[in-house]
């Protein structure tokens, strides 16, 4: 085939930009994450820990529908690995239990979404 007009070669190459988007979103995160108030933080490091262990090619985090008891019991690991270490009578009720599932839910997501996006181009 012959082609009247020039067509560089590095044209056929992925765009380099691709993943700008990820990196910008990635930033902002890791931003937003560091205004959390010390309780939060110390939360969302035990919650990051704990998925970072569990990220793994057929993990029960990618599963299309997540168990809740799973995820329930994941919210209670959490709760007593933190425990110790905050001072917990500054959380009336619930709250903590409640601040760790949506921590745990909210990273899960994120996880989800990035690798749906990352699978997507292989």
């Amino acid at each position: 085939m012959y082609y009247d007009k020039f067509f560089p070669f590095y044209a056929a190459y992925g765009n380099p930009m691709l993943y700008d988007g990820e990196r910008i979103q990635e930033k902002e995160f890791e931003l937003m994450k560091s205004y959390y108030p010390d309780i939060a933080g110390r939360i969302q490091e035990k919650v990051e820990e704990t998925c970072e262990y569990l990220d793994y090619d057929g993990s029960r985090l990618y599963d299309e529908y997540p168990d809740k008891f799973m995820l329930r019991q994941m919210c209670r690991q959490i709760r007593t690995e933190v425990e110790p270490e905050l001072s917990v009578q500054e959380m009336p009720g619930g709250l903590l239990d409640e601040l760790i599932e949506v921590l745990l839910y909210q990273e899960i997501s994120r996880r989800r979404c990035r690798r749906h996006r990352c699978r997507r181009y292989f």
